[in-house]
């Protein structure tokens, strides 16, 4: 339970701190005196944004900090809200993450304020309630379905993890498997594109490179008789100077250039054939080649690359399929196993609504509605984590009313009294309640009765309620009130005389009036003696 609170530089609330102790209470005030503000605190710790605006003028931050007592013992957590900067969190006076202390105060507190009033219009919402009053049975078929939920989910995760629907992993393997073999047929080396145009040019003009050769030839060998010639010349001459002997080696040399240039064109020109039908084969071959480009690459690199992908990929369809052959059958069992638990999740949670709409309406009578009409309408839905199912609140003043959606029937007094209602019938895990001005549209004798509500409420957990009505405030056990002066509150504990001012104010307001006074005596008589 909250064991303390403490606030500091909070909006106009310099310095406060609330110690509501055990059982039901309490913090009043007028209008705009800043008693929001107290739970407003409880709601930063509990994590709501911690705006710059609610820095107040007494500093540059804001401090909240709050004390938490449990079975587990007791944990002390801390925000600090900067005029300008990031919001900063502590646990036990050490640096946290925000989500630590979020996750402490949400542990413990649950926080209902006017604007959660619309939690009970939201399907959601109405299902946690709805849960709560799952019996033994109940709870079991609920942990049933979570798990067969969890199955489903896990398999349709292996199957989008593998590819997905089957008849498309199908349809790629016969695209892959194509693609591969198309490549993988055309036999390619990197590099035969270059290689096949030259043997294509080659082809396509044999007859003119014959003749080219012929004559190359022919002037190859006449110039091998004339440097023959040359060379007897040149060693009659060194014969007759030694010194011109390396002329001689030089033309030597060039017979021997020109005798490999013969034998090099001789082999070219043998090797030249005027085929028709291999210039067809070249030129189907290298447009085959281009076409292979254009679906698969600039280049034939790119090409084999991309057989290359395609033969994996489709060895890893091929296994994908086999697995999922095993993975559609388990897909439809699960899928049975999971609507079956759905169906009797149905009708567990009907049998639950029922409970609480029964428990509810016995509080509505006692909350001034004679003959209400409270239903949740439970159908059966696609599933999700939550349930098989879709829910909503209906609600009717007079059950000879027509029963509708609570978010298009109740007023806001309604509202109240329904959420009140719901809280004592449905339960709840947290340890604190806290009622944040619930009371919205309530009075007389039907606050009264809310009053004797929560007082009794507050016998099974700790209860924390600002109101601005006194039949309220005369149930509590500890009354604390908020004082503005100024542009400064302050928040004080209210006991004996005191409190008698307080409920006087809450009642006339007049704090001092002797009528007031008799009637705030009066009211905390009838409380006590409840």
């Amino acid at each position: 339970m909250l064991d303390e609170l403490a606030v500091a530089n909070l909006g106009i609330i310099e310095h406060a701190r609330l110690e509501p102790g055990q059982g039901f209470c309490v913090v009043s005030g007028e209008t705009g005196a800043g008693k929001t503000l107290l739970l407003g605190a409880l709601r930063l710790l509990a994590g709501e944004g911690g705006r710059s605006d609610l820095v107040g003028p007494f500093g540059d931050e804001a401090k909240v900090e709050g004390r938490f007592v449990g079975e587990k013992g007791e944990v002390a957590v801390a925000k600090r809200i900067p005029r300008q900067g990031r919001t900063r969190s502590y646990r036990d006076g050490s640096m946290v993450s925000a989500g630590a202390v979020e996750a402490e105060v949400a542990s413990a507190v649950e926080l209902i304020g006017q604007h959660d009033q619309l939690t009970i219009t939201r399907p959601v919402e109405v299902r946690k309630l709805v849960d709560r009053r799952l019996d033994k049975k109940g709870n079991k078929v609920l942990a049933q379905y979570r798990s067969a939920y969890l199955d489903w989910s896990r398999l349709i995760e292996d199957q989008e993890r593998f590819g997905g629907d089957r008849r498309a992993l199908e349809r790629e393997l016969d695209l892959v498997t194509y693609q591969a073999a198309e490549i993988a047929n055309a036999r390619l080396q990197p590099g035969d594109d270059v290689e096949l145009g030259g043997l294509l040019r080659r082809l396509r003009h044999a007859d003119e490179l014959k003749t080219r050769f012929s004559s190359s030839l022919e002037a190859t060998d006449n110039g091998r008789d004339q440097i023959g010639m040359a060379i007897d010349e040149l060693r009659r001459a060194a014969r007759l100077e030694p010194g011109f002997a390396g002329l001689v080696d030089d033309a030597e040399r060039a017979t021997a250039e020109l005798e490999e240039l013969s034998r090099r064109l001789r082999t070219e020109a043998d090797g030249l054939v005027v085929d028709p039908a291999a210039v067809g084969e070249a030129e189907n071959r290298l447009a085959a080649m281009t076409d292979l480009r254009r679906k698969y690459g600039a280049t034939l690199e790119d090409v084999l690359a991309f057989g290359k992908e395609t033969a994996a990929r489709r060895v890893d369809l091929e296994e994908i399929l086999s697995r999922t052959a095993g993975l559609d059958v388990a897909l439809v069992e699960a899928r049975t196993v999971l609507e079956q638990a759905g169906a009797a999740l149905l009708a567990a949670r009907r049998a639950a609504g029922l409970r609480l709409t029964v428990a509810a309406i016995k509080h509505l009578n006692e909350l001034g509605f004679s003959q209400p009409a409270l239903e949740v309408n439970i159908e059966s839905a696609e599933p999700s984590a939550g349930g098989a199912d879709r829910m909503a609140l209906c609600f009717a003043s007079d059950r000879r009313l027509a029963l509708g959606e609570v978010s298009k029937v109740a007023s806001g007094g309604e509202l109240s009294r329904l959420v009140l209602s719901l809280r004592l019938a449905g339960g709840g895990a947290s340890a604190t309640l806290v009622f944040d001005e619930i009371d919205a549209g309530v009075g007389g004798a039907t606050a009264l009765a809310m009053g004797r509500k929560l007082a009794a409420l507050a016998g099974e957990r700790q209860v924390l309620c600002v109101t601005h009505l006194p039949q309220i405030a005369a149930f509590a056990d500890r009354h604390y009130a908020v004082r503005r002066s100024g542009n400064t509150a302050t928040l004080e504990l209210v006991v004996g005389e005191s409190r008698i001012e307080e409920l006087s104010r809450m009642l006339a307001g007049l704090p001092e009036s002797e009528r007031g006074r008799q009637a705030a005596a009066e009211l905390l008589h009838l409380a006590a003696g409840s």
